[in-house]
């Protein structure tokens, strides 16, 4: 039976990724709020897409925290501290370093929801498991379009 040290583990890793996240989002919806050029309209709808469903997803995570016992964020600062996603507040980027960086920023968001999964596997949460399969899917699909783009 797991013990407290792998359920603490997973309400870590769970943490970290939903503050990585909260930090994806908010950095797709300022490049969709900021994105000029040739490209404008695909890549304001694609951001506002990607960052919907980057949203959508931060409360199942918050509440896998809370049904393992966990608290979860609590502020700006507290997502800031544990997001291993840079920040990008300029609003002034190239399209296409924004489509570069958003492509970079999920690659690195599969590697985190990797090591949630492990982390669930540890601690025998089959559902936390099983849920990171799906945002693993998800999130290689928006590197996939970005990548895409970025050819």
């Amino acid at each position: 039976m797991p013990g407290d040290n792998a359920k603490k583990a997973l309400i870590d890793s769970l943490n970290g990724l939903l503050a990585d996240y909260f930090t994806l989002y908010l950095k797709t919806k300022n490049y969709h709020w900021h994105v000029a050029g040739p490209q404008f309209r695909d890549l304001h709808l694609l951001f506002d897409e990607q960052a919907t469903e980057l949203f959508a997803l931060t409360d199942i995570i918050a509440e896998r925290v809370r049904k393992n016992g966990g608290s979860t964020l609590t502020g700006i600062g507290a997502i800031a501290g544990k997001s291993s996603i840079k920040d990008d507040d300029r609003a002034k980027v190239d399209a296409m370093d924004m489509v570069k960086a958003l492509r970079d920023d999920n690659v690195a968001l599969v590697k985190a929801i990797r090591a949630v999964k492990e982390a669930a596997t540890e601690a025998g949460d089959n559902a936390t498991e099983g849920m990171a399969d799906d945002w693993t899917d998800q999130a290689e699909q928006r590197a996939w379009f970005l990548t895409q783009i970025a050819a």
